[in-house]
């Protein structure tokens, strides 16, 4: 599987119930075309620090944020899998995101406290940037989220994007992407989110959809939903059970 491991793009997300998803896929079917993995797991574990500076951050809506994750595609990594280490920065509503690609024990191994690896010299910025946030705030493995994606790229413009992601889950033991992906299902989460990913304007055919179906642009955040139901969870003393996916 080859992936692109830098990015700057625009990216806005919509909320969908299954009757706007169910249109959006009859839509898409003439201007859009799934790409050849179909529905796939996305496996991440998100770094934070000891007082979860990074999502408290994120939450307060600056107008520049970053944030850290591994990331593996599958039920479960193996040692050998490729997996990325990316840093994702946000500023202005634009998206930089820089990664590094290499098999999950050696990345799983560094962020633990492990040995460092060897990087190529092509990758040396980014491990650079990515070594110098985890040492500024202190970031360690703090949680797995996963979830289920359909993606799909333009036909007529191959870096226009949309993904749909639903059956999210999360947990705070395990944080080992080896163990599966496994986790306690997002409560209230929308049918599915939508992320479109655009270096210029959004199609006309899409503006369109979204006036007659009512859809509008508005703020999700995966990790951001998860804790705040944690801490909300706590509040009240409510126990919450594990969903094995």
């Amino acid at each position: 599987m080859a992936y692109a491991n830098t990015f700057k793009r625009k990216e806005m997300k919509f909320l969908l119930d299954e009757e706007q998803h169910n249109k959006l896929l009859k839509e898409m079917s003439s201007h859009m075309t799934p790409d050849e993995f179909g529905v796939h797991t996305i496996m991440n574990i998100y770094f934070d620090s000891t007082n979860e500076d990074v999502i408290k951050n994120s939450l307060s809506k600056p107008v520049y944020k970053e944030k850290l994750r591994l990331r593996a595609y599958g039920k479960a990594a193996k040692d050998d899998d490729e997996a990325f280490l990316e840093i994702k920065k946000k500023y202005k509503g634009i998206v930089y995101k820089r990664r590094l690609e290499m098999t999950y024990k050696k990345l799983f191994d560094y962020v633990n406290g492990g040995e460092t690896p060897d990087v190529p010299e092509k990758d040396k910025q980014v491990f650079e940037e990515i070594e110098y946030f985890i040492k500024r705030l202190e970031l360690v493995p703090k949680i797995v989220i996963c979830y289920d994606r359909q993606a799909f790229f333009g036909n007529d413009d191959k870096e226009f994007r949309i993904t749909l992601d639903g059956n999210i889950r999360s947990r705070r033991n395990e944080v080992d992407l080896r163990k599966g992906d496994y986790g306690e299902i997002l409560f209230g989460q929308p049918y599915r989110v939508m992320e479109i990913k655009v270096s210029d304007a959004i199609p006309l055919w899409l503006v369109k959809f979204f006036s007659e179906n009512k859809v509008y642009a508005g703020s999700f955040s995966k990790y951001g939903n998860i804790y705040l139901n944690e801490v909300n969870n706590n509040q009240n003393g409510r126990e919450t059970k594990c969903f094995q996916a």
